[in-house]
């Protein structure tokens, strides 16, 4: 996956923007102002933080070497995986996806409605 088809996947979910908080080269991809993904897309290699159910975090990054600790994240719930091909981009786009989802959950309920996601 390239830097710009991670943006644009990340973008592709309902309500899902790009913000800038940190520094301009560091994308933070938001749904409801809440963070669902972090990356400098111009970095090399390419990562990106995701979210993820800690229980399901561990398991990856033990299956996974592309797979660790969210960098300068709370450990426990998120991860920074590799983007350099070793996992496939079906999976990464599962990960993202799970990320959103996660931090969809966490929304009032009406919000998660408008989302279209229950």
């Amino acid at each position: 996956m390239t830097p710009d088809e991670l943006r644009a996947f990340c973008l592709s979910f309902n309500d899902a923007v790009e913000d800038f908080p940190f520094t301009p080269e560091t994308s933070v991809f938001k749904v409801a102002g809440k963070m669902f993904a972090l990356s400098a897309l111009g970095g090399r290699p390419l990562t990106v933080n995701l979210k993820c159910d800690p229980d399901l975090a561990v398991q990856l990054r033990a299956a996974h070497p592309e797979i660790v600790p969210g960098w300068h994240m709370n450990k426990r719930h998120w991860n920074t995986v590799t983007v350099d091909g070793a996992l496939p981009d079906r999976q990464l786009r599962e990960l993202i996806e799970d990320s959103y989802d996660l931090v969809v959950a966490g929304l009032p309920r009406a919000h998660r409605l408008r989302l279209d996601r229950p």
